[in-house]
């Protein structure tokens, strides 16, 4: 009877998910066909298949310590989300729910489980997630990323470089050619530097014409270097944007990462403001640095 209570429990929250009785030791002693459909083999009791061989190795010690809990009459109230790895070895997400079973003497001889799939609802939170943090029309991380990355990297002490990029006589880009032109420059400079810059190397447009990269363990001398490619290399080149053919420059700047969030985009800010005034088309340091002209 205090089994049978125990499922009807589970399964009045919901019919679809797939219920899993288990002793003491995990090991799975029936389920209800929901498992299979999930994609996993019906559990043979003769090979003695436990409940976290279906759990992905990097998640077997939080369910289990989960599956512990309950057995020693922990609070059933909270689910544990985790990757599995189905029959097809293809990764997908559940998440799982589990309640002691007990004698009539109060000693727990297994556990119920209730499992459900969340693929569909983590899609979705990746989906928002991108939307949050990318920017729609080059695929970079956006601003609000950006300041969370370095901020990240400021706290955490990481040495480092922020390195800022602005397309010189965007406007004029605009008004000339138009804005569907405009975003084409746009498309091309970030493929641009997804190309020249290092996979380590975080891009995101924080701006109309403006990007910025962090570069980590970089000393300034390397970003100078870096960047200093990056501008070299567009400037060369003549690019094809629409129906149009025309050279494209940037302008940049690199400051070390310091002690705050506002110092360090402060003076890389500041840096990039010497760089167009000087003229455009060059790299300058940050005030504190030796200034190199290009």
């Amino acid at each position: 009877m205090q089994e049978s209570s125990a499922i009807c429990g589970l399964l009045a929250e919901s019919t679809s998910d797939i219920i899993i009785k288990s002793d003491l030791a995990g090991t799975i002693v029936s389920a209800s066909p929901g498992l299979e459909r999930m994609g996993f083999r019906q559990p043979d009791i003769r090979v003695g298949m436990r409940l976290f061989d279906i759990v992905a190795p990097e998640a077997r010690e939080d369910v289990a310590h989960a599956y512990d809990g309950a057995l020693a009459g922990a609070d059933s109230g909270g689910w544990i989300e985790f990757p599995a790895i189905t029959n097809d070895d293809r990764q997908r997400w559940f998440e799982i729910q589990m309640r002691a079973l007990k004698h009539d003497d109060g000693q727990p001889y297994g556990a119920i489980s209730i499992m459900r799939s969340i693929d569909e609802r983590r899609n979705l939170e990746q989906q928002l997630f991108a939307a949050t943090y990318t920017d729609p029309l080059t695929k970079l991380t956006n601003r609000a990323a950006f300041v969370s990355m370095l901020e990240h990297m400021v706290d955490k002490d990481m040495d480092g470089c922020l390195a800022l990029f602005s397309i010189d006589f965007f406007r004029t880009i605009n008004m000339q050619y138009g804005q569907s032109t405009g975003d084409e420059v746009l498309v091309v400079f970030a493929d641009l530097l997804r190309e020249m810059l290092r996979s380590d190397d975080l891009i995101s447009r924080i701006g109309s014409e403006r990007f910025a990269v962090l570069l980590p363990r970089t000393k300034p001398d390397e970003a100078e270097a870096i960047c200093s490619r990056v501008i070299n290399t567009l400037a060369d080149l003549r690019q094809s944007v629409g129906e149009s053919r025309f050279a494209i420059t940037a302008s940049a700047s690199v400051a070390r990462i310091g002690v705050s969030l506002d110092s360090t985009i402060e003076r890389a800010e500041m840096a990039l403001f010497v760089a167009k005034t000087k003229g455009r088309n060059r790299l300058e340091m940050e005030k504190a640095l030796q200034k190199v002209r290009h």
